[in-house]
């Protein structure tokens, strides 16, 4: 199994565009306006959204799990808003669904986990498409992970998962600087955004920032949503893979090849949660003489 063959062509080109997003300052040497960034965010997940619709990955009840997720998000946001340190409880469950659901169904779960909040805190403004894309390769970068995962989750899920926890708790925190120090730290002359300056320049000035100001305050979100995983990760894994599991329909063709086929014509159809089952028709009674 290789990675092109899982990871769709849509949520390629909606990472490629989101990178745009965050390359911009250093290869233009300026800040996209916020309508643009605003509208890219949007504009790709609800692409994203409607072409997962359109191959049906994402159906009524994927659609309904991934409302129940933003929302659970959304309230945990509420209480606790900005985290202890740069922790939050809501990545737990964008790491975990993505694990389990795959790297589409992850991004979308964190991008619309981020809306969902962002509405629910009042915290809409210019740094939200940001958050959305952050969160967004979280759940995605679980999905692959989640490619081998155990069809029963064990220590080795676990392991895994705690890793790219801890790889995304630094990676999202160094995305979001990126608006951070192009807003709120231009001209600064030790490390702050210099618009005009060469690529090289930029990165290097970036790259300090980032250790002044942001390294330890991301360690304690890697920390803890690795904590997290290993506290919370076997039993809420296995919900949502039993989940999944009755979201899953498949079509069994009976033995026989066409002919078997063609008697089951009027057969009668049986589901279950694990999938869908053609049976052989029932006969008719036959009266006694």
């Amino acid at each position: 199994m290789t990675l092109a063959a899982v990871v769709p062509m849509t949520l390629v080109v909606v990472s490629i565009l989101g990178a745009a997003l965050f390359l911009w300052p250093f290869a233009v040497s300026s800040v996209p306006a916020p309508v643009v960034t605003l509208s890219l965010a949007l504009g790709t997940v609800a692409a994203l959204a409607a072409v997962e619709t359109a191959m049906r990955r994402l159906d009524a009840r994927r659609f309904a799990l991934l409302a129940a997720i933003a929302g659970i998000d959304a309230a945990l946001r509420l209480v606790l808003v900005t985290g202890a340190g740069g922790f939050s409880p809501i990545f737990f469950l964008i790491l975990a669904t993505g694990y389990v659901y795959g790297p589409s169904f992850g991004f979308l779960c964190g991008a619309t986990s981020l809306l969902a909040s962002a509405v629910a805190t009042g915290g809409i403004g210019p740094w939200l498409p940001y958050e959305m894309f952050g969160c967004g390769w979280t759940g995605a970068a679980a999905g692959i992970a989640g490619l081998r995962r155990s069809s029963t989750p064990g220590m080795r899920d676990i392991a895994v998962l705690a890793i790219v926890s801890v790889v995304a708790g630094y990676a999202y925190g160094a995305l979001l600087d990126v608006w951070d120090w192009t807003t709120f730290y231009r001209g600064s002359p030790s490390f702050g955004f210099l618009p005009g300056a060469g690529t090289a320049v930029l990165l290097q000035r970036f790259g300090r920032f980032y250790l002044a100001t942001s390294a330890v305050w991301d360690s304690f979100r890697a920390a803890g949503d690795a904590l997290a995983v290993i506290v919370l990760g076997l039993p809420v894994l296995a919900a949502l893979a039993r989940v999944r599991s009755r979201l899953t329909f498949t079509v069994v063709r009976p033995a026989g090849g066409d002919e078997a086929g063609a008697a089951s014509d009027g057969a009668g159809v049986s589901a279950s949660g694990a999938g869908l089952a053609l049976q052989p028709p029932i006969p008719a009674p036959v009266a006694a003489d």
